[in-house]
């Protein structure tokens, strides 16, 4: 039991208003995509929309789950409000803020629809279902239904942003996003066809007074009296949710000029640049507001660590770290307690600090004519190459001799590559990282990098036929590759700046190229690039390796001779086709 509250305890502690929001959110949006089904059956009858209204209440009215919806509604409002308040700095990207005025808006949209159902069926037990909605929005009172028709994508909108940015760091975002899109569209597109296409049956049955008499009963839909009641409850709820936004601005602007009145501190970026802001600002918000360019690839949510900084001097004074910015820092290996979250520290007291990523800083290949790229998160398929026996190689030949050898081998892998679709990167002695996507699909990608292995093979049998007198033993070749979420960008200093690709992804592509000497064989593919690039289950033998670094065996595939790759790339393409 004690170790029962202990883990309950840390994993409280552990929990942010963010994971709290986003939880709620999802809950609030299953409700959402239940409720657009719903109207999506209006495509087929009024009747199939009552059927499918019977069991989304039945669900949805189920005791627990309506005490779990109606707490995430609340809680989630209740934080956006807060959100408001909290956030000092709006200049983020247009999509922030407007998931931000979207949300805040909901309310005052959704509540005379709640109170006019929900309460009305709670106080005077009226049965307001599709047939008497539909009469109201397409009969009665029209205006009704742009308002209801707003509310929906208002709601909507809302949802698929913030399922975007808690989704788009996944590893499998990549391939799931043209359904996640397809689905996003389709949806609420079947659900305003629906409500069209049930409310012009409704209304030309209405022109029935017997309709009217069997649908549209006092039970149904109440008094002159009850509806003004309900109206004079969602008014009032209505000006009370206005009201709390007004006291939350007014909160803001109070809190401006307290902290005016507690003092300026200064910052200084370490490169002669300072500014003064009031207490209470993150540094990444601080750098907003002065137009200082500061590197922050998720937006300030903490979700990344682009926004790095490093405190020069005492840090003895600073706020400790929050359970989310200790994380994010222990995840990325910094135990130095000087590195900090720029988006997360709102120092109280003069501080110093260098960034740690300069999100200007100009790539040498650009001549000083266009920012650095950083921070552009892109699902790649690294491909490590390595030349076998290069230390033997260099001890009976002249350095010179030597270098010649290795660059016709650099040379050859590079041609195999270029000639697939990839990009050499990085020549690290006498290997290579070559990278896979940047222009093409992720299953085109992990197709590319085991065609150009099956490349490297065929012209590196070329230059061993091309050196043959000159080789006691042909030129024999590693090769690693994996695919994954990185970050590509510049990265270096002055003009030792270089494009290539950081992250978990091709550090295992590395890792699987040192493997091929322990497994005796030509290539090691990880069970992903397999997988992605469409390849059947028995094409290649399979096994279960540990990764230096990572706590999980690791299912690979194990090629022994790189030429077969194409052949199987190739009749998986023609069995697609």
């Amino acid at each position: 039991m004690a170790s029962l509250r202990t883990r309950l305890a840390d994993l409280l502690h552990g929990t942010s208003v963010r994971q709290i929001r986003l939880v709620c959110g999802v809950i609030l949006f299953a409700y959402v995509v239940s409720h657009f089904l719903n109207h999506a059956l209006g495509n087929v009858s009024v009747d199939a929309m009552e059927a499918g209204v019977y069991y989304h209440t039945l669900f949805w009215q189920f005791l627990p789950v309506t005490l779990l919806f109606y707490t995430a509604a609340l809680v989630h409002a209740g934080l956006g409000v807060f959100a408001l308040y909290q956030r000092r700095q709006f200049r983020w990207k247009t999509v922030e803020p407007l998931q931000l005025v979207l949300g805040l808006s909901i309310p005052l949209l959704v509540m005379a629809h709640v109170i006019g159902i929900r309460l009305g069926l709670t106080i005077y037990g009226h049965e307001k279902l599709y047939p008497q909605e539909l009469y109201l929005f397409f009969v009665l009172a029209p205006a009704r239904l742009w308002q209801m028709t707003i509310l929906l994508v208002i709601a909507w909108v809302h949802g698929c942003i913030g399922l975007y940015f808690w989704l788009r760091m996944k590893t499998f975002f990549t391939r799931a996003a043209p359904y996640l899109l397809s689905a996003a569209v389709l949806i609420p597109t079947l659900a305003m066809l629906g409500i069209y296409q049930g409310g012009r049956s409704v209304a030309m049955d209405s022109d029935d007074a017997d309709w009217r008499k069997t649908n549209y009963t006092r039970q149904q839909v109440g008094t002159v009296a009850e509806n003004k009641t309900l109206d004079r409850i969602s008014g009032g709820l209505v000006m009370g949710y206005l009201g709390l936004l007004g006291v939350v601005l007014l909160a803001r602007g109070v809190r401006a000029l307290q902290e005016r009145r507690g003092g300026m501190i200064a910052l200084s970026y370490g490169n002669g640049k300072t500014v003064r802001v009031p207490k209470g600002l993150s540094v990444l918000e601080a750098s907003l507001r002065h137009n200082v360019p500061h590197a922050s690839v998720c937006g300030g949510r903490a979700r990344c660590s682009t926004c790095r900084i490093r405190i020069i001097g005492d840090h003895a004074a600073l706020p400790e770290p929050s359970q989310r910015e200790a994380f994010v820092l222990t995840r990325v290996g910094s135990n130095d307690p000087s590195i900090r979250l720029a988006c997360q520290l709102r120092p109280t007291c003069d501080l110093s600090f260098f960034q740690l990523f300069m999100p200007q800083t100009l790539s040498a290949n650009a001549q000083g004519s266009a920012p650095a790229r950083i921070g552009q998160e892109r699902y790649l398929v690294s491909l490590f190459v390595d030349m076998r026996g290069s230390t033997q190689l260099a001890e009976k030949r002249l350095p010179f001799d030597t270098v010649f050898i290795v660059n016709r081998f650099l040379a050859a892998v590079s041609q195999a590559v270029l000639e697939n679709g990839g990009q050499p990167n990085q020549f690290v002695g006498d290997g290579m990282l070559a990278l896979f996507g940047l222009t093409a699909s992720p299953q085109l990608a992990c197709r590319q990098a085991l065609k150009a292995a099956t490349g490297i093979a065929l012209h590196v049998d070329e230059l061993n036929q091309l050196l043959s007198h000159d080789l006691r033993q042909p030129i024999r070749f590693g090769i690693g590759i994996h695919g994954g979420e990185v970050i590509i960008g510049d990265i270096g200093y002055r003009d030792h700046i270089v494009f290539t690709a950081l992250g978990d992804a091709v550090n295992v592509a590395a890792r699987l190229q040192d493997m091929t000497k322990t497994l005796a064989c030509e290539a090691v593919v990880s069970d992903e690039v397999r997988l992605t690039a469409g390849l059947a289950e028995d094409t290649l033998p399979q096994q279960e390796v540990t990764i230096r670094g990572r706590d999980e065996p690791m299912v690979v595939r194990v090629v022994a001779d790189t030429r077969q790759l194409a052949l199987l790339v190739d009749g998986t393409e023609l069995a697609a086709a």
